[in-house]
C-alpha cells in the first residue's frame, strides 16, 4: 500500500512539476525595456568582504539610467565598510549606510533593507543579497516583464554557484525540495495560496512595498524573503517568478559546514516553528526520497517495482529541475543523501532554537519567543 501511494504521489508531483517549470518564463525571454522608471537598489551587507565588491561592481554596470544603489553595512566587524566606503568615493550614485546598533525587535538583515527602504526615492525597489552578480540588462529585462503582466512584484530564481561535487549534488537536491514546497509557478494564480520570494531578487513597486507594511510586518522573520512575497499576495497584488540564469548569479556557501549553517536559521521558521510540521516533513523526505531507493533491495515482486517506478519518478523530477536550474543529471545519484542532510538540518535548527529559546545567526542571538510571535 505504501509503495503504491508513494508511485501515485509522485506521479502527481512530477505532472505539476514538469508543467509548473514549461509555464515558467526566463528574463531572456523579453528584450530590455526602453523606458525604465526610476528604481533603487537596496542590500544589506555583514561580514560580506569576500563578495561585496564583486557584486557591487557588477550593480554599478547595470544598463539602467534612473539607478541609485543604497548600501546598508549592518554591524559589520571585517572590511566590509572600508570597501563600501572606498566604492563610494569613486561612485557617486552608490550610497553606504552604516549601522553600530540594533534596535529590539528586529532582525539584522530585515531592518537594514528597511532603513535603505527608506532612503530610496525609486518607484521600484529591488532587494537583493550582498553576493549576487548581474548581467547589465538584468534589470531591463525585469522592468519589461514587469510592465508585460502588470505585475507588483517579480522575484528571479538565480544560477547558484558552489565549489565540489558534494556541494553542487546538495544544491540540484535543494532546487527540487525548494520548488516542491512553493511552487513558484503558482504564485502568479491569484487562487493559489502559494507566494514566492527570492534573497537575490525581488522586485516591488514601492506603492506596494509600503501598502504591505514594508519590512516592519515580518520584521523579526529569517524567511524575510518569502515572507515578504507572502504578504504581497495577501495583499492582493500580482507577483510571478521567472529564471535569472545567465543574468543573476550568486556565489553561495564555499563549504559543506557553511550551507549547514546558513540553512539552520530558515529551516525552523520555514514550517512556522512547529516541531510537529518537522517531523512530518522529515518523515515525508525520508518516505518519498529515501526510502524508494532502499525498497529496490529490500523489497521484491510487486512491491519493488511500484518502488522502482518511484525512483524512476524521482529521476524525472530531479531531470525537469536539473534543465531549468543548470545542474547535471547525474547529481541525482546523491538525492538520497541530500534528502537525509536536510532532514538533519532541519532537526538540528529546531532542537537548538528550542532548547537555547533563540536562533543566533551572523553573531547575534534573536528570542524564539519573539520570531515566532512574528506570524504572517
Amino acid at each position: 500500500m505504501l509503495a503504491a501511494l508513494t508511485a501515485l504521489g509522485l506521479g502527481a508531483a512530477f505532472v505539476d512539476f514538469a508543467t509548473g517549470h514549461r509555464r515558467m518564463r526566463s528574463l531572456g525571454d523579453v528584450a530590455p525595456e526602453q523606458t525604465c522608471p526610476p528604481l533603487s537598489v537596496i542590500t544589506a551587507a555583514r561580514n560580506e568582504a569576500r563578495r561585496i565588491e564583486v557584486a557591487l561592481t557588477s550593480l554599478l554596470r547595470l544598463d539602467y539610467p534612473a539607478l541609485e544603489i543604497i548600501v546598508v553595512n549592518d554591524r559589520s566587524t571585517d572590511e566590509t565598510g572600508a570597501i563600501l566606503d572606498r566604492l563610494a568615493r569613486q561612485h557617486p550614485r552608490l550610497t553606504i549606510r552604516h549601522i553600530s546598533e540594533l534596535p529590539e525587535g528586529w532582525l539584522g538583515k530585515n531592518h537594514a533593507l528597511h532603513l535603505g527602504a527608506a532612503e530610496a526615492s525609486g518607484t521600484l525597489l529591488l532587494f537583493t543579497d550582498a553576493d549576487v552578480v548581474f548581467e547589465p540588462t538584468t534589470l531591463r529585462r525585469a522592468v519589461a516583464l514587469m510592465k508585460l503582466d502588470s505585475l507588483d512584484h517579480l522575484a528571479a530564481i538565480p544560477d547558484v554557484r558552489v565549489p565540489g561535487i558534494a556541494l553542487n549534488a546538495f544544491v540540484a537536491a535543494f532546487g527540487v525540495f525548494f520548488s516542491l514546497y512553493s511552487r513558484p509557478w503558482k504564485a502568479r494564480d491569484a487562487r493559489s495560496r502559494f507566494h514566492i520570494g527570492i534573497g537575490a531578487f525581488n522586485l516591488i513597486r514601492a506603492d506596494v512595498y509600503r501598502a504591505i507594511g514594508t519590512h516592519r510586518a515580518i520584521a523579526m522573520r529569517p524567511d524575510d524573503d518569502m515572507k515578504l512575497g507572502k504578504i504581497v499576495k495577501k495583499g492582493g497584488f500580482r507577483q510571478e517568478a521567472v529564471y535569472g540564469r545567465d543574468f543573476i548569479t550568486v556565489e553561495w556557501y564555499a563549504s559543506l559546514g557553511e550551507l549547514v549553517d546558513g540553512l539552520m536559521k530558515n529551516a525552523f521558521a520555514g514550517v512556522n516553528y512547529s516541531l510537529l510540521a518537522v517531523a512530518g516533513t522529515t518523515a515525508a523526505l525520508f518516505l518519498t526520497d529515501v526510502w524508494p531507493f532502499l525498497a529496490l533491495v529490500a523489497t521484491h515482486g510487486l512491491t519493488r517495482a511500484l518502488n522502482a517506478a518511484s525512483v524512476a519518478l524521482i529521476v524525472l523530477i530531479f531531470w525537469t529541475s536539473a534543465h531549468y536550474g543548470g545542474a547535471r543529471l547525474r547529481y541525482v545519484v546523491a538525492f538520497p543523501a541530500a534528502a537525509l542532510l536536510f532532514a538533519y538540518i532541519m532537526w538540528r535548527s529546531a532542537l537548538l532554537a528550542v532548547t537555547r529559546g533563540s536562533v543566533t545567526w551572523r553573531g547575534t542571538a534573536y528570542p524564539l519567543a519573539e520570531m515566532r510571535a512574528n506570524r504572517v
